[in-house]
C-alpha cells in the first residue's frame, strides 16, 4: 500500500478531498513515526477544475495517474447523477487489476455507473440512499452503517463517514496503533464501528444524568468483567428494555455489538503493544478463553490473532 489517487471530477466537493488529503498526504511526523503515501489528485482533463464552495482547484495529472494506484478513491460531486465514462473506465480498470476503489456520499453513484455496486452491499448518505438503490436496483444498498467493504470496494456514508471508511482502511492494512495516530492527528475518535447507525435516532439527553456515557465509560474500564445488559442497565438505574432502546439510539447499535467492538479493539491494541499470551489477552479483555477471542477476533477481523500480531506487533524482537 504505498500510491493513492484521488479521483477529482467537475463539481467536487471539498469536504472529501480534505478527508482523502487528511488520511493519506501527510508528511512524516517523527513523534508519530507515522507511515508516507505517494498521493497524487488527478481529473480527466488537467488543469482549473470547477469547485463548488466559492473556489475551484488545480489538478495537474490526468487519470492515467491512477493506473498504478494501490488506492483509488473519488470524490464526492454535485452533478452525481451524470455519468463520466472516462472516470468509470478507470474504476473498472483498477478493481479488475485488484486496487481498492473507495467512494463515500454522493461519490458511490460513480461506482454504480462503472458496474462495480452490482451484487454487492454499499453505503452513501442516508439522502442518497433511496435514489441509489433506485438507479442501480443490482446494488444492496445500506444506509444504515457508516461504512461498508465488499470485493475491494468500500464506501462511505456522508462526508464525515468517509473519515470512517479511510481510517478502517488504515486500521486494516497498518494496525489500530497507526489507525488511532492518525485519528488522533486529525482529532477524531480513533475507531467507529461501520455497523453504527449514521445519526443518531434521537436527541442525546441534556442532563449529564441521563446520558449513558458515564455507564459506557465505566464499562470500557471493566471489559474484563461479565457484563450483561442487566448489569449495565441497573448500574444506568433503568430497566433492561429502556436501557437497551436508549442505548440503541445513542450509539447506534446494541450493548453486545457494542462490547464486541471494544474488547476486539482492545485485544487489538494488546497484539501490538505487549508480550502477553493470547489466553491472558483473552481474559483481560473479557472473552474469558483464547478460543472465544480466535472466534470473535477472526469474525470482526477477519484473520487470527497471532496473524494479527506477526503483521503488526510494536514489540522489537531482541
Amino acid at each position: 500500500m504505498t500510491k493513492i489517487a484521488m479521483i477529482v471530477p467537475e463539481l467536487a466537493e471539498p469536504f472529501g478531498m480534505g478527508v482523502l488529503a487528511e488520511v493519506w498526504a501527510e508528511p512524516y511526523h517523527p513523534d508519530d513515526d507515522n507511515p508516507v503515501f505517494e498521493f497524487v489528485a488527478c481529473t480527466p482533463v488537467p488543469g482549473i477544475v470547477t469547485g463548488t464552495s466559492g473556489f475551484d482547484y488545480v489538478v495537474r495529472h490526468d487519470l492515467s495517474a491512477a493506473d498504478d494506484a494501490d488506492l483509488v478513491a473519488v470524490a464526492a460531486q454535485r452533478h452525481y447523477r451524470d455519468e463520466d465514462p472516462r472516470i468509470s473506465e478507470v474504476l473498472r480498470a483498477a478493481h479488475a487489476r485488484g486496487a481498492t476503489i473507495m467512494a463515500s456520499c454522493s461519490a458511490a453513484f460513480h461506482l454504480g455507473h462503472a458496474g462495480l455496486l452490482d451484487g454487492r452491499r454499499c453505503t452513501t448518505h442516508w439522502r442518497y440512499g433511496p435514489e441509489l438503490a433506485a438507479t442501480f436496483p443490482e446494488a444492496v444498498v445500506d444506509t444504515d452503517v457508516l461504512y461498508v467493504e465488499q470485493d475491494g470496494i468500500v464506501t462511505g456514508a456522508g462526508s464525515a463517514g468517509g473519515i470512517d471508511a479511510n481510517l478502517h482502511l488504515m486500521r486494516q492494512w497498518y494496525g489500530s496503533r497507526v489507525a488511532a495516530t492518525a485519528a488522533r492527528r486529525i482529532v477524531v475518535p480513533p475507531h467507529r464501528d461501520g455497523g453504527q447507525a449514521q445519526f443518531v435516532r434521537a436527541p442525546m439527553p441534556t442532563i449529564e444524568a441521563e446520558t449513558l456515557a458515564p455507564v459506557l465509560d465505566w464499562a470500557q474500564q471493566h471489559l474484563a468483567e461479565p457484563l450483561t445488559v442487566a448489569a449495565l442497565a441497573q448500574r444506568a438505574h433503568l430497566s433492561e428494555r429502556t436501557f437497551a432502546r436508549r442505548f440503541r439510539d445513542e450509539t447506534g447499535t446494541t450493548p453486545w455489538q457494542w462490547l464486541l467492538g471494544r474488547r476486539v479493539a482492545m485485544a487489538e491494541e494488546l497484539l501490538e503493544t505487549s508480550e502477553l499470551s493470547i489466553e491472558q489477552i483473552a481474559t483481560r479483555v473479557g472473552f474469558g478463553n483464547a478460543a472465544t477471542l480466535r472466534h470473535h477476533f477472526g469474525a470482526v477481523r477477519g484473520t487470527s490473532p497471532q496473524a494479527y500480531r506477526r503483521s503488526f506487533t510494536c514489540i522489537e524482537s531482541a
